[in-house]
């Protein structure tokens, strides 16, 4: 059995960590380098950092950022946000981050997954997915949760692994930021659709909600932003709160 990976998250717009509410209203949380090595030292199992308004504004991530980050901390760190090619990936790998995250390109170009997984290994790869809830499934949203399309999310979460992704991160837009909880039905549902391991991301408020997104929604690994980034709960205790429930962690 492995061990559930509890991972902070870093939203960064304009070179600062942000985090919102549905993806809008946001507030400021930081100093990505400063977090980063906060979180490193604390315990995280791993580190996100999405840079939420590159593929809205058509810009490439600051490689720069990513570089600095990567060099203050000694936890794998995944980086996602403007990525639109293989050249993209490389060079944000070259830059220190040990996977990228693809969610708008994936969706425009699902063969990047593909090309990507057999280029840099599906262990590289992980596949984002915003989802919101509509007529009773959920849609997949890109560009920062701007702009909706037609794929159902359970459908595209079976794609992307067949294609070669090697996790994938789920957001539901619906909690995102709600601090009541994951979606832990999506969450179950795409878990028990795919082979790889899912992130469960959008609404923790509480270590409890850590809990049941991985014994509910059988999430491989919980993602959270606001009860880490605003000192509501340490990595440390969140690891100890689910030991103490019976969780194998890290």
């Amino acid at each position: 059995m492995l061990a559930k990976r509890i991972i902070p998250c870093l939203d960064v717009k304009d070179g600062r960590v942000v985090k919102g509410i549905h993806f809008v209203n946001l507030r400021d949380a930081g100093d990505p380098v400063e977090c980063g090595l906060r979180y490193s030292e604390e315990g995280a199992d791993e580190l996100v950092f999405l840079d939420i308004t590159a593929s809205s504004d058509r810009r490439n991530i600051v490689a720069e950022m990513v570089r600095r980050v990567a060099d203050s901390i000694n936890i794998p760190f995944t980086v996602g946000g403007g990525l639109r090619s293989v050249d993209d990936i490389q060079e944000i790998l070259r830059c220190g981050a040990d996977k990228v995250s693809l969610n708008t390109s994936a969706v425009d170009d699902p063969s990047l997954v593909q090309k990507a997984a057999e280029r840099f290994g599906s262990q590289c790869i992980v596949v984002a997915i915003d989802a919101r809830r509509e007529n009773g499934g959920a849609k997949v949203y890109t560009h920062g949760g701007r702009t909706r399309t037609d794929r159902d999310a359970i459908v595209w979460a079976k794609t992307v692994a067949d294609l070669g992704a090697g996790e994938i991160l789920l957001t539901s837009m619906d909690a995102d930021g709600t601090k009541k909880g994951y979606d832990l039905e999506l969450t179950r549902r795409i878990s028990d659709a795919v082979q790889i391991p899912v992130i469960a991301s959008g609404g923790a408020g509480s270590l409890e909600h850590l809990y049941e997104g991985l014994s509910a929604g059988a999430a491989s690994a919980v993602l959270a932003a606001s009860i880490f980034h605003f000192r509501e709960a340490t990595i440390g205790q969140a690891k100890s709160y689910l030991r103490e429930r019976g969780v194998l962690v890290r």
